[in-house]
């Protein structure tokens, strides 16, 4: 599902900056909410620019999307974590999702919070083939 193999820094952080990311991805495979909710901070705005209009969900709208039907194609979907920056309690990353057609490409800012790291806000593109 992802590079997790392949380290990005050498950061001690890292594993931890991956897990809410590796459940974001998770969230996709599966079709879950639950895995969204759990890798995103209450707050967590996420936004994109499609076929013009600006569109900017909260937690809640997102999670709507998501049924617990994983994609008849899942099997050919591809997900990885492609860039990691962390400093202290801040930490940014790209994440590249081939899902049939269509490649999103998903950059993050996450927080380390008292819950662990959580993803704060995300801002995507699609590119259909």
């Amino acid at each position: 599902m992802s590079n997790t193999a392949t380290r990005l820094t050498s950061h001690p952080e890292e594993a931890a900056v991956r897990a809410p990311l590796e459940l974001y991805m998770r969230g996709h495979a599966e079709d879950s909410a639950e895995h969204m909710r759990a890798a995103f901070m209450p707050t967590a705005r996420l936004e994109s620019v499609r076929e013009g209009p600006l569109t900017s969900w909260d937690l809640d709208t997102y999670c709507q999307r998501f049924k617990n039907t994983p994609a008849a194609d899942e099997a050919t979907r591809r997900r990885t974590i492609d860039t990691l920056d962390i400093v202290g309690t801040a930490a940014s990353a790209k994440v590249t999702l081939v899902h049939g057609n269509i490649t999103f490409t998903d950059y993050f800012v996450l927080l380390k919070t008292e819950q662990g790291w959580k993803i704060a806000n995300k801002a995507f593109h699609a590119q259909v083939a």
